[in-house]
């Protein structure tokens, strides 16, 4: 009977994330009310306030699920060999969630418990880059792997905010430049 009970609770949380993410989209996390979230989700706002204490709440559990996806897809893969490419053809793990956390860092300078929960989440994603850099290229000492690791974070960053212009530079040379930025990067020192 629990599991059943858990089961609804959850797919009753993911379609408020759902809901929430839309109205997110649409308004951005500082205009979208918890009325229109909840009329989004099909649901009164006090059926909301079941599973999330509050807005902050659902923009918390939206962060933890965005970087637990993206941990997923980075994990026993080997990123340095990909990022060139992924960077110059600015390609994305999706859309969607780049979106939502260009509107989370937005809302972060207004909200010290966003900015809270994004510094946590990119620990999170630090330290997990850097697992992943120390198995790949054991000879790096650990500062080289940390400055790596930031460099190719304002790469990736940087990408997605670009991602919203148009590209100056032909996409081929863009990704023969990043690939001499990544192996300067992981070259021993």
């Amino acid at each position: 009977m629990t599991s059943k009970l858990e089961a609804r609770q959850k797919a009753r949380q993911d379609d408020i994330i759902a809901a929430a993410r839309r109205c997110f989209r649409n308004s951005g996390f500082h205009a979208a009310s918890m009325s229109q979230i909840a009329a989004e989700a099909k649901l009164s706002v006090g059926q909301i306030y079941r599973y999330f204490s509050n807005k902050d709440a659902i923009i918390e559990e939206m962060i933890r699920r965005i970087i637990d996806h993206r941990i997923a897809e980075m994990e026993g893969k080997t990123q340095t060999h990909l990022m060139p490419h992924m960077l110059a053809w600015r390609e994305t793990l999706s859309e969607d969630d780049d979106a939502l956390m260009l509107e989370m860092s937005a809302e972060a300078t207004r909200n010290p418990q966003v900015a809270a929960w994004l510094k946590a989440a990119d620990e999170r994603m630090f330290n997990n880059a850097c697992e992943h850099l120390r198995k790949t290229y054991p000879e790096l000492s650990e500062s080289r792997i940390r400055c790596c690791v930031e460099v190719m974070a304002v790469m990736v960053e940087g990408t997605i905010y670009r991602r919203q212009i148009p590209q100056q530079v032909a996409s081929d040379e863009m990704e023969k430049i990043y690939q001499e930025i990544i192996n300067m990067l992981v070259s021993a020192k």
